[in-house]
């Protein structure tokens, strides 16, 4: 089973009750193709101002500029989608819908920290300095010399 979001715009000449029991009944289509409602509240209808007018499917056909704004979340097969989204499109209260794949958040996966080389580095203290007399590089640089 695959979870799905079902977001969907309903007429505003619908008045609150009439709201609710559609809403009801957009929840029974997907529990009649075998769905499991996930999320589901029937408050979650809110009246909302459109971003652009949008013509009605239903005759006779209005512009509206605002609709009831209803999400519903639920499992469901694959192959019974396509009986869900016909049954969808020959709604004529709904104006538009969208139908989303949800996937599962990925977990995090925690990584160990490593501490870069430059800061082993710094822990483990300066070299020590090889002192070097003079007598010793003046006969190493005559040797040098008579090469």
């Amino acid at each position: 089973m695959k979870h799905y979001e079902l977001t969907y715009l309903v007429s505003p000449q619908l008045s609150e009750e009439e709201i609710k029991d559609f809403q009801e009944k957009i929840s029974s289509f997907a529990r009649e193709q075998g769905g499991i409602l996930t999320s589901f509240n029937n408050k979650n209808a809110i009246k909302r101002k459109l971003g652009y007018p949008i013509k009605t499917k239903g005759r006779p056909r209005l512009i509206v500029k605002e609709a009831y704004l209803a999400i519903l979340s639920f499992s469901l097969e694959p192959a019974k989608i396509v009986e869900l989204d016909k049954k969808l499109k020959s709604e004529t209260q709904i104006i538009r819908y969208l139908l989303l794949t949800k996937t599962p958040p990925k977990s995090k996966i925690e990584v160990p920290k490593i501490l870069p080389k430059a800061q082993e580095a710094r822990t483990k203290g300066k070299p020590e300095e090889v002192k070097v007399e003079l007598k010793e590089i003046e006969k190493k640089l005559e040797e040098i010399l008579k090469e």
